[in-house]
């Protein structure tokens, strides 16, 4: 498995779980959580977290390194194209040039599903401004061949809403983004348990982001561990193959040959 490598823009990573930085209890229990669940990406909500833009409040890059981790800056809280497009442009201010970021453009405060017309716009300015973009879109095939054609290095289309923990309720259409896909596809939101992640694997993602997930369990750094585990088990598990689903049972042993009758 060595070989098997996530591939986005110019970077390349062993793991294929982003996980993010909002939501623990303190900033040792981040550190903790991070750090068991092998993730080499770790998200960070520059609108709501502090990477150096407020000198007097606990740094997040005083336990992520940015020495450790690739940091995936996002535009969580935006709800238009251009404050999204401010916030990319601070946080490359604020990480010394640093040009991949993960773009999300929400469409409502209640269910934060993603507005594909402010984000479209959005990736537009920003790919022509220079950064690496990773986006957040609906589970639509076709704003996902969109968003490709744009220049995006990876599409991440929702699961289910964010932080809702209902895991993927569209499997078909997630699919069909998959094997239309020349660029990663990574599901991102919605996951609840390891067995969401293992089925987003299994179906042939590249990789999955969760934060809630692991932030909100009863033991976030445990789970971190199961969510590690859970990622490497279904991308082998499609790697390998499954067996066809049959309407009629079918012996695991030969039908011939018996020793006696």
């Amino acid at each position: 498995m060595t070989t098997d490598v996530l591939k986005i823009g110019s970077r390349t990573f062993h793991s294929r779980l982003l996980v993010g930085t909002g939501k623990y209890k303190d900033l040792n229990e981040t550190k903790n959580a991070l750090e068991t669940s092998g993730s080499q990406i770790v998200t960070v909500a520059v609108r709501r977290t502090n990477i150096g833009q407020n000198k007097t409040e606990p740094n997040l890059l005083d336990v992520i390194s940015p020495t450790k981790y690739t940091l995936l800056p996002n535009t969580a809280g935006c709800f238009d194209a251009d404050t999204a497009v401010r916030t990319c442009h601070l946080a490359r201010e604020l990480l010394d040039g640093h040009n991949l970021v993960k773009l999300e453009v929400l469409g409502d405060e209640k269910n934060l599903y993603p507005n594909v017309t402010e984000t479209l716009k959005a990736c537009r300015r920003l790919i022509d401004d220079g950064f690496d973009v990773m986006v957040y879109t609906s589970d639509d095939p076709i704003v996902a061949k969109e968003l490709e054609s744009m220049g995006c290095v990876a599409i991440m289309p929702l699961g289910s809403l964010i932080g809702s923990g209902l895991g993927l309720l569209n499997r078909h259409t997630l699919s069909l983004i998959i094997e239309q896909a020349n660029i990663p596809v990574l599901v991102d939101a919605g996951v609840g348990t390891a067995s969401d992640a293992s089925i987003a694997m299994e179906l042939g993602c590249d990789g999955v982001l969760m934060n809630t997930a692991i932030a909100c369990a009863k033991n976030p750094v445990l789970m971190a561990s199961a969510m590690k585990n859970a990622v490497i088990a279904g991308r082998q598990a499609f790697l390998a193959g499954r067996i066809p689903m049959r309407a009629m049972a079918q012996a695991s042993s030969p039908q011939t040959g018996y020793f006696f009758r």
